[in-house]
């Protein structure tokens, strides 16, 4: 089997999956109870806090946990809404976010507030002039994804951070699901980026797990009510196995980043190489490594449905996906397609490749002797 679908989700790493059984199975007791098995749990939990905050060069108290990725980007947007609609009411956000983000938005436009979707160019990325053009005395949020899902795009993040400098009141908030491990954490640490999301099911660890950053100072308001956990901002008796499991995943993850970056770039630039060759072939990624990740490649074959070339790989145990996990299943359009200008003729027949540390470059040649195999017969059933 080829699994070229992590962006989809990542596989539990054995390391990681024996700390979760052992959690489970030897420290069972409450965090927040008194009692000896209560501390014991509590110690886990901060020390866990505090190994995930060491590797992103933050504060503990600035980590809070999370059941993944969604409830991160909801409670970040609805959080600053709620918190700070008494200063103003104008959120500014990008047309081509994940639907955690623009279903958030669309909630909150119903309960009286304004939105500026940003458009993006043919690579997916935002002009960072149109966010200085989009604020007003009452923005109080920019919200964007550090790394588009779909076709792997790095948003110019540090171009963005420099003009919010001169917005102190404007929480910065970075969907960085897909951008952690992939070599630019040096965007997401920039001090101007006030918070971020991520998913510990995208590096390996348990699924219905993550944590968000929230810079000391910024303030949002719970969503989650109850006893109080999370310094009172996030309640529910926390997930500890997951939570000790995320915190030794991301722990592998980082380690030897620069070689596993390296390693992904390669394979996704050789198969890139050859399936740009064919004709029918179109290639959305960027392949310009300064505003790319190293581990997406989307790229389209004319006149052939995605879910037709997926299934065609599954057959061969190559699994790939269309652009989008959350809407493959729903055969929508992919929105960040649309809103890069591609026809929406062409835009139906994309696919995603998505790579991690384990994928090798013995994969990716056996991909592309199936890719030949299936390009050949799909070009002479078109023909």
């Amino acid at each position: 089997m080829i699994y070229f679908d992590n962006s989809a989700t990542t596989k539990v790493a054995p390391e990681v999956l024996t700390t979760y059984t052992k959690v489970s199975q030897q420290i069972w007791g409450h965090p927040s109870s008194l009692h000896k098995l209560g501390e014991v749990a509590y110690g886990l939990l901060e020390q866990s806090r505090k190994q995930i905050a060491t590797l992103l060069g933050v504060a503990p108290h600035e980590i809070f946990f999370t059941s993944g990725g969604t409830e991160g980007d909801n409670w970040i947007i609805k959080g600053t809404a709620l918190e700070k609609q008494y200063y103003g009411k104008h959120i500014i956000t990008t047309s081509i976010e994940h639907p955690a983000v623009l279903n958030s938005m669309a909630q909150l436009e119903k309960l009286g507030f304004e939105v500026t979707y940003l458009p993006v160019d043919k690579n997916g990325r935002i002009d960072p002039q149109d966010v200085a053009r989009a604020i007003r005395p009452d923005t109080i949020l920019v919200s964007m994804m550090a790394v588009n899902n779909e076709v792997g795009t790095v948003e110019p993040i540090n171009e963005v951070a420099r003009i919010l400098r001169d917005y102190p009141r404007i929480h910065f908030h970075l969907d960085a699901v897909q951008a952690i491990g992939k070599g630019i954490e040096n965007l997401l640490t920039n001090d101007r980026v006030d918070m971020l999301t991520f998913s510990g099911h995208k590096f390996h660890a348990p699924r219905g797990i993550g944590f968000i950053y929230k810079k000391t100072g910024r303030t949002l308001a719970p969503l989650m009510s109850g006893g109080g956990q999370e310094k009172g901002m996030r309640s529910g008796t926390e997930n500890l196995p997951a939570i000790a499991g995320m915190a030794k995943a991301l722990r592998l993850l980082l380690t030897d980043e620069e070689a596993k970056v390296t390693q992904q770039r390669a394979i996704r630039q050789r198969i890139y190489d050859h399936v740009v060759q064919k004709e029918k072939v179109t290639v959305f990624s960027p392949m310009d490594e300064k505003i790319s990740a190293p581990h997406i490649l989307c790229f389209a074959i004319k006149g052939v449905r995605g879910e037709t070339i997926v299934h065609a790989f599954e057959d061969q145990d190559i699994f790939i996906s269309t652009t989008s996990a959350c809407s493959s299943k729903k055969h929508m359009v992919s929105g960040t397609l649309h809103n890069m200008g591609i026809d929406e003729k062409i835009a139906t027949s994309a696919v995603r490749i998505s790579l991690d540390e384990h994928n090798t470059m013995a994969e990716a040649e056996e991909f592309i002797k199936v890719f030949d195999t299936l390009y050949e017969k799909f070009k002479a059933i078109n023909s």
